[in-house]
């Protein structure tokens, strides 16, 4: 496919079907066909018919069906059509990125031979398609050598009179038919395919152009009275051609469309095939291959037939003694899409996870930067799940598969990042509606001028050479690159900065807002609980360390996430938890235990100060502590002990003062006697100040929206500067800010994390949600931020931003270069050979801007 000419003739092909919505993309030469449950019998051959009778070869790429596999036949090399009844199919050519199966694809049959079968077929297709785009590539540009080469003799001997010798017409001739038929065949090819079937594109008006220049030109050659031995010629502008005393011939013309428009048609291939690298490098990621150790049955893989190709050539490879496996066991190199869901297979130091799974032995650190742009690996054991494609650091992991093939998060980016390619901005429609009738519009054109030209008296070749130039000066194909050429390149540049765009529309709702909602905790703030403060009471005789260590004694044997902080903490500082005996957790008020009464004689309580309490039970030998809430502490201990009435009078004001701030305390009793406070709380991110002032920036309004109470929430605000605070809120109740705030006349964004926000992110004008790499293909978000890095919030809205400039300006170029260049053409003010040039050039300037985004 060449033009926009093109997209619009097979879409509108595609959707004469009843039941079939189709969206055809030009950059991809890839279509995304949606079938409603009436149009799912349309088998792939009918399909692909259709595509075939619009003038072009097809062949699959994926099917999905809802009620099972599909048998996908064999077909072309240049396009590609997939379904799924009630769903999504695409049909394309082979020159792009992998497409696939979008927003309710049911899932695939994971466990059995289909999967497979699947990802094999893709692979081929996608393979197909690259090795077509790149021999097509290698074919234009040994045409535009030859050309090149060619069409210098001609233009020269054409342009400067002093150069011409006796018969030098003759020569031209015949360097010109081999520039116009076998150089030029590319485009003759097309056009003749295209008339076949009724239609036209781009390149019937380069065919007949060149047809017309060098069908004039021979004729003036051989009847017409330029065949002589001394014809001479002088290039003069069209108004020019009425006085001369001999035919002008236009081989120069001719050479210059086809040398021009190939080095072009070269230019641009290779760009729009480099503005896919994005996607192509993401699905690149993966592994090849696996270390299969059993199969989901438990049957150990020396049973399992190997692969029988390449490098997965079913060897066997030998546990050693160090392998957390039994060292009997054989295992074999299988290619990774032959994996399972349940197969155990291992990843050795250096290598790359083969699908999504669970670890089931072995500990390591995996590196996730490639997948999900976060930069420090996070240690794994057994347990913990794992994502395919990224990289095992260090130490030996057997991993149970859980996701395989188009199952995997690899693959659920790819398609989310293909899905975004495929579709059309709303911006691009006025474009579309344009394209379809332009060729026809330029043919009209083009024989209007020259019937007027012969009506008022010009010469036939001046009217001729009008219509040449009109017919070479129109680009439809700047029209069709505008938006795809900068949405392959914009969501790629996205895709490395950790953020997915659900579809081309979401460029202009980012483009749009003006008011950003965040919810404090986990994106604004780590989710995770840190010690704060740490602060012994003066009386107790413990230090900081001291109290720290009681404190991670006992809560060492509590799950609670203020728990794990406290004991993370000690950890941290290198100091070692109190031996904690009898230890009692309080259900919602605290725990309690003992500490053998020594330990705390070094920290100058007398011993005589150890009495029994009435928190637990336990020997005079020991030291009773607690750790929880101040009102328990302060109702369960002795009454009547003067110390710590006054311990509790003096701590309540400093509890309060930290709760206001949002922090969680932590009172700390030895006996009797209130020891001491630990203050935990949720720490802001270390980027989200800079995230908050690169929205401000932007122009964005930030309003913090959060269930947690006042004070945690206006902590948070004030240190990161933010104004609109709303706290204590309910899901339903942020669901009514969002549309006070729409209700206000703001376009609002809202973050969340795809699940618990699912309202208010479906009711914002564009939906945010963070998520980790394992999560993305569940996120009903416009944007996804992979890496939940909010960081990639205004980078992403900036370059969204950015990606919509860039297709309103190529849209602005494409309109503005035709409505300049075409009455240009027709008043006689450009000759062909400059007509073909400026067409050529206004493609690669298209495609050339939208490459700037790689650096947005």
């Amino acid at each position: 496919m060449t033009c926009a000419s093109c997209v619009a003739r097979v879409e509108k092909k595609l959707n004469k079907l009843d039941g079939v919505r189709a969206v055809v993309n030009l950059a991809t030469e890839r279509a995304h066909i949606e079938l409603d449950p009436s149009a799912a019998s349309l088998s792939n051959a009918e399909l692909i018919a259709v595509v075939v009778k619009a003038g072009y070869d097809a062949s699959l790429i994926r099917r999905h069906d809802d009620v099972g596999p599909v048998n996908v036949p064999s077909a072309g090399s240049r396009s590609g059509a997939g379904s799924r009844p009630g769903g999504e199919y695409d049909v394309g050519s082979g020159s792009g990125p992998e497409s696939g199966e979008f927003s309710g694809a049911a899932p695939l049959a994971t466990s059995d031979s289909h999967t497979t079968d699947e990802a094999e077929r893709s692979q081929a297709a996608q393979d197909a398609a690259d090795a077509a785009a790149k021999a097509r590539v290698a074919d234009l540009w040994r045409r535009f050598k030859v050309s090149a080469v060619l069409s210098v003799p001609v233009i020269g001997l054409s342009m400067f009179p002093a150069l011409q010798f006796a018969g030098w017409q003759w020569l031209i001739a015949v360097l010109s038919l081999v520039i116009a038929v076998w150089c030029g065949w590319p485009f003759h090819r097309a056009a003749f395919r295209a008339a076949r079937y009724g239609a036209s594109t781009m390149d019937t008006l380069v065919s007949l152009g060149v047809i017309a220049s060098m069908g004039w030109s021979l004729w003036a050659l051989v009847f017409g009275g330029a065949g002589g031995m001394d014809y001479t010629m002088h290039m003069t502008g069209i108004h020019g051609l009425g006085h001369a005393a001999s035919p002008h011939i236009y081989f120069e013309s001719a050479a210059m469309i086809v040398t021009f428009l190939l080095v072009g048609r070269w230019l641009e291939a290779r760009s729009r095939h480099h503005a896919g690298d994005a996607l192509r490098a993401l699905l690149e990621l993966g592994a090849s291959e696996a270390l299969l150790v059993s199969r989901a049955d438990t049957t150990l893989c020396a049973s399992t037939p190997a692969s029988p190709a390449g490098p997965s050539d079913g060897r066997p490879v030998t546990l050693s003694d160090a392998d957390p496996i039994t060292p009997e066991a054989t295992m074999r190199m299988i290619p990774a899409s032959d994996l399972r869901v349940g197969d155990i297979f291992r990843v050795r130091p250096g290598e790359k996870v083969a699908a999504d799974g669970v670890v089931v032995s072995g500990t390591s650190s995996i590196d996730a930067s490639l997948v999900t742009g976060e930069s420090v690996p996070v240690d794994v054991g057994p347990g913990d799940p794992v994502t395919g494609a990224t990289l095992n650091v260090h130490g030996s992991l057997d991993i149970r598969a859980t996701r395989v093939g188009e199952e995997t998060t690899l693959a659920q980016m790819g398609r989310l990042l293909a899905e975004a390619q495929t579709g059309k901005a709303p911006v691009q429609r006025i474009a579309d509606r344009i394209s379809a009738v332009f060729v026809p519009g330029v043919i009209a054109i083009a024989l209007a001028t020259f019937a007027i030209r012969l009506a008022i008296g010009n010469p036939l070749q001046m009217a001729l050479a009008s219509a040449i130039t009109v017919l070479v000066v129109a680009c439809p194909c700047a029209l069709g690159l505008a938006t795809p050429t900068a949405l392959l390149v914009g969501s790629g540049r996205l895709s490395r900065l950790g953020a997915l765009i659900r579809g081309p529309e979401v460029l202009e709702s980012a483009h749009r807002v003006d008011t950003i909602m965040l919810d404090k905790t986990g994106t604004l703030t780590t989710g995770i609980m840190n010690v704060n403060a740490i602060e012994p009471s003066p009386d107790s005789g413990l230090d900081a360390p001291e109290l720290l260590a009681l404190a991670a004694g006992l809560e060492g044997h509590s799950e609670h996430p203020v728990a794990k902080a406290i004991v993370r903490a000690a950890s941290e500082e290198g100091i070692t938890p109190a031996v904690v005996s009898d230890f009692e957790n309080h259900s919602g008020h605290g725990v309690s235990g003992r500490v053998d009464s020594s330990a705390l004689a070094a920290s100058g309580r007398a011993a005589g100060d150890i009495g029994s309490g009435d928190i637990g039970s336990g020997s005079s030998s020991s030291t009773l502590i607690a750790a929880g809430r101040l009102d328990w502490l302060a109702n369960r201990l002795r009454s009547d002990a003067n110390h710590l009435r006054s311990g509790v009078g003096t701590i309540r004001a400093r509890v309060g003062a930290l709760e206001e701030t949002g922090a969680t305390v932590v009172v700390i009793a030895v006996n009797d006697a209130v020891a001491g406070l630990i203050a935990v709380r949720d720490t802001v991110r270390p980027e989200a100040a800079a995230t908050i002032a690169a929205l401000r920036a932007g122009g964005l309004t930030a309003v913090v929206v959060t269930g947690d109470n006042a004070g945690a929430a206006a902590t948070v605000a004030d240190e990161l500067g933010i104004e609109d605070v709303r706290a204590g809120v309910l899901p339903d109740q942020k669901l009514q800010i969002l549309r006070d705030l729409q209700g206000a006349g703001r376009r609002v964004a809202m973050v969340g994390d795809g699940v618990n926000d699912a309202a208010v992110l479906a009711g914002a004008d564009l939906s945010i949600a963070m998520g980790s790499g394992t999560d993305v293909a569940k996120a009903a978000a416009d944007i996804t931020i992979v890496n939940s890095d909010i960081r990639a919030i205004p980078a992403s809205l900036h370059v969204s931003g950015r990606t919509l400039t860039i297709i309103k300006e190529n849209l602005a170029w494409a309109f503005s270069y035709n409505l300049v260049a075409i009455p240009l053409a027709v008043f006689g003010l450009i000759v062909p050979g400059i007509a073909a040039f400026a067409m050529a050039s206004s493609s690669v300037i298209v495609v050339a801007n939208s490459l700037r985004l790689r650096a947005a």
